[in-house]
Parts: C-alpha cells; sequence; structure tokens
C-alpha cells in the first residue's frame, strides 16, 4: 500500500481548498495524472500523482483545507512501489512553480496562435521534448555526491512559526550528527534547542545570533552530504497552475471559432479566458448563502472572491481596474478601505485586545542617550497575552490573611522526607494542595468563560499553574492532575519545573492545558499586590511574604496578643462569571485550610 501526499505547492504556500477530486476508489492512475484541482492563495492549481497503480482509499473529500504532506488517497500496485535508488527521490513532487499570466502576455499568445496555427501546433507537439530536457539537466546537476545538503528550520510546534536565534553552537568546519543540538530558539512560548536533522561537515551557516528565523529557513549547510531533495525532483511531477489551461483544449477552441470565420476576442472577451470559466462552477451554493445565485459572473479569480468574503465586501459592488473590468485583491482592499473611512474614522476604532493602543512617544533623544532593544519571544509574547487579559477579563482582587504558624511547623517537620524524594517542601507546593481542593468545593473558579457560544465551560480536571520569574521573563509552567497527587510528589514535581525554566528546558506542552494560576512574590517581599488573571481562566492566587505579627487570640481569660506567622493572600478573579462574595468564600476557605491542616485532610 502505497500513500499520495499532497506535494509542495510553492514558496509560502502551506495548504489549500480542495476544489475537485478527479480519482475515486477503483480508479487507476499512472504518475503524472492530474488528480485534483487545489485552490490556493495565489492560484487554482492541478496537482499530478507521483505514484501509479489502483485507488483503494481516498482520506480527503472536496471543500476540505488540505495541508502540505497530508495523505490524499493510497494506491495498491506494484507499479507504483518506488525503487531504493532511483524512484525515491522523484516520490516528492517539486514545489510549484507558480506565475501569473500577465493580460498583454496571454493577447500575445492569442495574437500568435491566430496567425500561425501551424505553428502553434508545431510548438505544442514539442513541449514535451522541451519540457523534460531541463529536468533530465538537472537531474544530472544534483547526482554528485559532492553537493553540500541544507539543514532547514523544522516545525516548533502549533503556531510557532519563527524564533529569535539566541546561541549557535555549530561553526563552518563543525562535525555534526543526527540529533545533536545545533542551535538554542526563543520563542513566543520558550527556549528551545533544536537538533540537527542531518550528519556531516558543517560549511556554509547562513544565519548569525540575534536574527528572527522562520521555519524552513536555511540555517546551514553540509560539504559531503545528499543533496537537497528538491533539486533532483523531476520537473515534470510539479503540480501546473489551473489559469493555463491545456494546449489541446486551446487549439480545438481556436480551430472551431476559426472556421465561423470569427477572431477569439469576437468569440470571448478578453476578460474572460477560456481557462477560467472552471473557476465559475462552483459558485452556486455560495451564491446561496449570499443571496446572490440570481447574479452573472463576474471577471475575478477565486482567491479574490474568497478575499472578498473573508473581509465581508460583495464583490458585486466593487469595480475592477483591470482589462475587461476585472477585479483584483486590490480593488477589494480599496473598496473595504472606502466603506471604513466613511463609516468612521481610525482614531474611534477600539483597540485590539492584545495590542497596543498608546498616543505616539515623544523623542526622548531630546533629553539625553537613550537605547532601544526589540521585545523578544517570551517578553514580547508575555506583554500580548497580559494585554488581552487586561482588556478582556473585568478584574477584582479579593485580600485576606491566613495564619499559618501551625503549617510552618508542619513544613519544617515534613520538610526532610521531601528532600529525600528530591523535592522541596515549600509553601507554593503546600499551596497547590490547598487550591485543588478548594476548586473541587467552587467549581467555577475551575471553568472559563465561551462569549460566542454564551456557554461556561466546566473542567473535570485539575491543572495549576505556577508562575516563575526567569531571566528572560514570566514563565507558567502548568501542573497536571494537581488534585490525584500528594504534598510530596507535588514539591518534587514543582522542582523539577522550576529547574527546568532556570535551564531554558521548558517546552511550550509544560506551559499549557492550565485551569487556576498561582504567583507567590513571598520570595521578594510586599505585603499584597493584584495579580492578572491568566486568560482563558477565571482566578489567580497572589502569595506574599509572610510575616511575624500580633494578633489577638480568644482564650477561657479573654484572650492576649500572641506573635503569629501571617500569610497575605491576593485572589484576582473575572467578574463575569464569579460573584464577590463567592470570591470571599473562595478565599477564606484556602485561609482555613492554611490554618487548619486537619482541614484538608478531611475535605481535600
Amino acid at each position: 500500500m502505497i500513500e499520495f501526499k499532497l506535494p509542495e505547492l510553492g514558496e509560502n504556500i502551506e495548504q489549500g481548498d480542495l476544489v475537485r477530486l478527479m480519482v475515486a476508489p477503483g480508479a487507476s492512475v499512472s504518475t503524472g495524472q492530474s488528480v485534483m484541482e487545489l485552490e490556493t492563495d495565489k492560484a487554482v492549481v492541478e496537482v499530478p500523482s507521483s505514484v501509479s497503480g489502483t485507488v483503494q482509499e481516498i482520506r480527503v473529500k472536496e471543500g476540505d483545507k488540505i495541508r502540505v504532506g497530508q495523505v490524499i488517497f493510497t494506491v495498491d500496485g506494484a507499479e507504483g512501489q518506488p525503487s531504493a535508488e532511483s524512484s525515491a527521490p522523484a516520490a516528492t513532487p517539486a514545489p510549484v512553480q507558480q506565475r501569473p499570466i500577465q493580460p498583454a502576455e496571454s493577447q500575445q499568445k492569442r495574437a500568435d496562435a491566430e496567425s500561425s496555427p501551424a505553428s502553434a501546433s508545431a510548438n505544442s507537439a514539442a513541449t514535451p521534448a522541451a519540457e523534460s530536457r531541463p529536468s533530465t539537466a538537472r537531474e544530472s546537476a544534483a547526482s554528485p555526491k559532492s553537493a553540500a545538503s541544507e539543514f532547514k528550520l523544522p516545525e516548533l510546534g502549533e503556531n510557532i512559526s519563527q524564533g529569535d536565534l539566541v546561541r549557535l553552537m555549530i561553526a563552518p568546519g563543525t562535525k555534526v550528527s543526527e540529533g545533536q543540538p545545533v542551535m538554542e530558539l526563543e520563542t513566543d512560548k520558550a527556549v528551545v534547542e533544536v537538533p540537527s536533522s542531518v550528519s556531516g561537515v558543517v560549511k556554509d551557516v547562513k544565519v548569525k545570533e540575534g536574527e528572527k528565523i522562520k521555519v524552513g529557513q536555511v540555517i546551514f549547510t553540509l560539504e559531503g552530504g545528499a543533496p537537497p531533495q528538491a533539486e533532483t525532483t523531476q520537473t515534470r511531477n510539479a503540480p501546473v497552475e489551473h489559469v493555463s489551461g491545456q494546449h489541446g483544449a486551446r487549439l480545438a477552441f481556436q480551430a472551431a471559432i476559426r472556421a465561423e470565420g470569427k477572431t477569439e476576442e469576437q468569440a470571448l472577451p478578453p476578460d474572460q479566458p477560456q481557462a477560467a470559466a472552471q473557476a465559475f462552477s462552483m459558485p452556486a451554493q455560495l451564491g446561496k448563502v449570499a443571496g446572490t445565485e440570481h447574479r452573472q459572473a463576474i471577471p475575478a479569480a477565486p482567491h479574490v472572491r474568497r478575499f472578498a468574503r473573508e473581509v465581508g465586501v460583495d464583490i458585486y459592488e466593487v469595480k475592477g481596474t483591470g482589462p475587461g473590468g476585472r477585479i483584483s485583491e486590490d480593488d477589494v482592499k480599496a473598496y473595504a478601505k472606502g466603506l471604513l473611512s466613511a463609516a468612521t474614522t481610525a482614531s474611534q476604532a477600539p483597540p485590539r485586545a492584545g495590542h497596543f493602543a498608546q498616543p505616539q512617544l515623544p523623542d526622548f533623544a531630546k533629553w539625553g542617550k537613550i537605547e532601544r532593544v526589540s521585545m523578544r519571544g517570551v517578553r514580547r509574547k508575555t506583554a500580548e497575552h497580559l494585554a488581552e487579559a487586561w482588556n478582556t477579563i473585568p478584574h477584582v482582587t479579593q485580600h485576606d490573611r491566613a495564619d499559618i504558624t501551625e503549617l510552618e511547623q508542619l513544613r519544617a517537620r515534613f520538610a526532610p522526607k521531601a528532600e529525600e524524594a528530591g523535592g522541596k517542601m515549600t509553601v507554593t507546593a503546600i499551596a497547590l494542595k490547598v487550591c485543588a481542593a478548594a476548586l473541587k468545593v467552587f467549581p467555577q473558579f475551575n471553568a472559563s468563560i465561551d462569549i460566542e457560544k454564551e456557554e461556561i465551560v466546566y473542567k473535570r480536571y485539575i491543572s495549576i499553574g505556577v508562575a516563575a520569574d526567569t531571566d528572560r521573563g514570566l514563565l507558567v509552567p502548568v501542573i497536571r492532575e494537581v488534585d490525584k497527587k500528594n504534598i510530596v510528589e507535588l514539591a518534587v514535581e514543582l522542582s523539577q519545573l522550576s529547574k527546568k525554566a532556570r535551564d531554558k528546558k521548558l517546552t511550550p506542552a509544560d506551559m499549557e492545558g492550565g485551569t487556576f494560576t498561582i504567583t507567590n512574590l513571598g520570595g521578594i517581599g510586599g505585603v499584597g499586590f493584584t495579580p492578572i488573571v491568566n486568560y482563558p481562566e477565571v482566578a489567580i492566587l497572589g502569595l506574599s511574604r509572610s510575616r511575624m505579627e500580633p494578633e489577638w487570640i480568644q482564650d477561657k481569660d479573654g484572650g492576649k496578643f500572641e506573635p503569629r506567622l501571617i500569610l497575605p493572600l491576593s485572589l484576582s478573579y473575572d467578574h463575569r462569571l464569579i460573584d464577590g462574595a463567592d470570591a470571599a468564600r473562595f478565599v477564606r476557605w484556602i485561609a482555613e485550610a492554611f490554618e487548619q491542616p486537619f482541614l484538608l485532610s478531611v475535605q481535600g
């Protein structure tokens, strides 16, 4: 069983919409046969098969959004099995070389076809041979074993497309092996070590520290490695642009209109090319939704229509500036800008959540020397996330105090046991267990709000994030299933995550999936603060420095002042979901659990 996957479609093209599937289970396909039409941001392309055989199973359907590398269908047949030496490189089609046809070029081609049909036929017949020669030449050029292979920045995780190069661990002449870390990259979520996927001797380094590196960018080349796969791919398997049409049908159309004594311009307006007619075969369902099913087709490419739908513009209201009134993406943008400027000014528009909307800064250099430093990775992402949380959530902070005198004695008593297990019995570790128990009693604090669906999402799991202060900024690693672990286990896991944060070893997965957050500034000082809720959570508990304070202790003789160790508590919460009375009860429950550890063992 052989899989056919969507090949590379061109630079910066990672996916497309499946417009039409040309195969079905049981159909026979051969190498080079067109099997699907895919609409990308630039054009509609026909994708040829790189395998041969009988189609067994189709993994996609029309209308799906398909990514490069996704399995389209499987075939069963010996002729589709690539050989070990020659066919393997050819199994991956070369990237699409998409070049839009200019109007003047298109008219020139039509004029040439009319004036010299015989020459056009000859050129069409000679095209396959001409196309095969560059492919052979490229294959021959890629064959020497001395060609240098390239190492490109691999995929780093979901929604991560780039990062800042913090440290480069290789130099020209360095030997690298597969799996060896070659660079440290700071993304929006963490600093990660990137391992090499190739082996050999470094020939040329294409980047330097401090640069912003994108996924797929060449980092370095190797001497004596295998040549890049894209170089050896046969161009006959590359997808072709749908807008170019097929030569046979084109010539037949020209012969038919000449037989009627007409020119091509008379039979078909310049803005309605034959190849583009196929693009208008599917908008019937879209017309029903937009209420335009009775309107005539207008001259606009599929990607322009889609762009107009995305920005909420009725494309039938847009005036095209291209040949024959053809509408371009720039025409849609200009029309949309006109609508916006007529409705409101840019200064009246509300600021977007997560973005800085502030007056223009003065020229500080007038008063002295300044230095500008770019907001990199973690700091930039922290600023965006906290601004989004502050603009989205109506914050309220409830303050309280907990007497932890007895708890401190128990902590000192059981600290050696935690150290033997590899952890440290801290107040934060105990707070994890206390908060997990409180979240079971007050489930609205372990929830999120879905405003679009007007629903409250209650989570049946308890995973608590702990804010960590690092030299790169604020990081929040998450401890999962806190309610199912004892305090010693939590102390060990907290110590491990803290070490990973200091050593820049945290991964994006280590900081995802939290339902509640704890932040402890007690090691620095302070008597209270207002922590910002970690959106999409609805609450966060802040711990300040505990200190000895005189407390009035009631007894049978009336009472007296005694020195007690007091821990300040600050609970910030989302007032859309949590009422003030519930917040006061929640933080008081936590304070009493700190004050009476036996209560935690009974209720937690």
